[in-house]
């Protein structure tokens, strides 16, 4: 028997990070090097990036999510150019600081997604679905973890009418889909998480039942499954809260929903007051009472 080789120990410890594990699913920090995310507290220039990216691993993010281009609802797009200058940079200077913890980029764009893995980075994170073939490309060349979002439109036109027959059963099988050709082009399953997309191009009635059914989106299939739900404007419906800044509370009930469910990854803005939260939930919460249908 031979010893595995780093590389082959770092794709275990990727893999391990896309399920969900005893205490509750793994924490995914929000690190955005822009200046018009839709929370304001999410936002960091380069240095600051980079210290807020090791301080949430040290509070127990299990990854880190760099990204340099607002997706909210009515937001500009920007250049590669602009978006390869925030992101590559933060993802070298955390890997030079010698902290093993995971890095995924939040692109779109081929061209981001594979400088940012040339730099370091794990996973590619792709609010789009891959709707471009060459990232596709990409991901497959790179054997790397990916997170297949979900969106209906783009971030300038998802919100002014989103119209479903079946909101469920049409973003399960247009995820499922797009996981099982990246599968049968060689990818492994065991590095494919699935984001049913919260707030790209739904209603609050298409969020909520989307939610409400969140632990079915990976049955019958070997994909993990994301929630990125932090602050956004579904929790602000659901508690009345206007401002993002006040929808902390309202996000850690989601994140309750989260663990009792079994959901695998958790994208947030708040690390500490997770890793409290789910401390709190984990005794009570066994894989026996979690729902599988």
């Amino acid at each position: 028997m031979t010893d595995s080789s780093p590389e082959d120990a770092r794709r275990i410890l990727v893999m391990e990070a896309l399920r969900h594990r005893a205490s509750g699913p793994h924490l995914m920090g929000i690190v955005n090097v822009t200046n018009d995310s839709f929370y304001s507290g999410s936002r960091a220039l380069e240095a600051d990036a980079v210290q807020r990216a090791l301080a949430m691993w040290d509070a127990g993010a299990t990854w880190v999510d760099i990204g340099g281009e607002s997706t909210r609802p009515g937001a500009d797009p920007v250049t590669v150019s602009d978006e390869l200058a925030r992101v590559v940079p933060v993802i070298e200077a955390i890997r030079q600081s010698g902290h093993e913890g995971l890095i995924s980029v939040d692109t779109r764009r081929s061209e981001v997604a594979e400088a940012a893995l040339i730099a370091g980075a794990d996973m590619v994170n792709d609010v789009s679905g891959l709707c471009d073939p060459a990232m596709r490309d990409v991901v497959l060349r790179h054997g790397c973890a990916v997170c297949i979002m979900h969106m209906q439109g783009d971030p300038t036109t998802m919100q002014a009418n989103p119209q479903y027959k079946d909101v469920v059963k049409e973003v399960s099988d247009t995820l499922r889909a797009t996981a099982d050709a990246l599968v049968a082009s060689g990818h492994p399953p065991s590095l494919i998480l699935l984001d049913p997309g919260i707030g790209f191009g739904k209603t609050h009635e298409h969020n909520m039942a989307l939610l409400a059914d969140g632990h079915r989106l990976g049955n019958d299939r070997p994909y993990g499954v994301l929630w990125g739900v932090s602050r956004k404007s579904i929790i602000g419906r659901l508690t009345g809260h206007t401002r993002s800044e006040d929808r902390l509370p309202g996000t850690l009930g989601m994140a309750a929903v989260a663990q009792h469910q079994g959901i695998d990854v958790l994208r947030v803005h708040d690390v500490s007051a997770h890793v409290d939260l789910l401390a709190c939930c984990t005794p009570f919460i066994s894989p026996t009472n979690r729902p599988t249908e």
